[in-house]
């Protein structure tokens, strides 16, 4: 591929953005709170990356798409590092609004229903699965609610293979409803993606398609 212009400019970007994961997981690994839980917690991220990397050149996202991507990844480094009920922003937002726990893993949920809800749309437009309107949010939401619950069921698994040892894994903090929060969180996260962030997307979009068909048309 020929690096060159915006081209050459979106390349060198996403060479950034995974230049600074790389960094990001390397410095969550170091002196994590409990290594187990480091990896429960980021392997997640490695596998995405990893799906990005093997399929970029059979479907390339937006950087917008990407950027995300990484703050999502982040959040999750940040969990793994401390585990969630011991992030140093979460016990001090629980401090200054007398909350009564850590709740950073609330944001890491809210992420998990924002950040894929993007993804997914934007598979949905591109690849003409759906139109565009209602049926595309609808199908979005409820796509990151599966995942959700999903990821709820592996972390049920971990805590049965483990017994107590996933305590800091699940995060729970005595919370008898942390399952539905959690879900909960993921469904406000993907609502707001999408009543917030289409505009947007639909932009980066239309942005990536320009160039790819400038490009097709050059080589023609």
């Amino acid at each position: 591929m020929e690096n060159t212009g915006a081209s050459g400019l979106t390349w060198r970007y996403e060479l950034g953005l995974f230049a600074v994961f790389a960094a990001s997981l390397i410095v969550s690994s170091i002196h994590a709170y409990d290594s187990v839980t480091w990896f429960l917690e980021v392997v997640p991220a490695l596998i995405g990356v990893a799906i990005l990397v093997a399929t970029r050149y059979r479907f390339r996202f937006t950087p917008l798409a990407y950027t995300l991507i990484l703050l999502h990844s982040i959040i999750l480094m940040v969990g793994g590092h401390y585990t969630y009920a011991h992030v140093p922003i979460g016990d001090w937002v629980s401090n200054v609004f007398h909350l009564g726990r850590n709740h950073y893993d609330r944001l890491g949920h809210f992420a998990q229903g924002f950040v894929p809800a993007l993804i997914a749309r934007e598979v949905f437009i591109r690849r003409r699965i759906v139109r565009r309107g209602g049926w595309t949010v609808f199908l979005t939401i409820t796509l990151c609610m599966g995942i959700s619950a999903c990821y709820e069921l592996f972390e049920y698994a971990v805590a049965v293979i483990s017994g107590t040892g996933a305590d800091n894994f699940l995060g729970g903090q005595g919370d008898p409803w942390d399952t539905q929060n959690d879900m909960l969180m993921c469904l406000v996260g993907s609502s707001f993606a999408m009543l917030t962030f289409r505009g947007l997307q639909d932009r980066a979009i239309a942005k990536l398609e320009a160039r790819s068909d400038k490009a097709a048309t050059l080589r023609a």
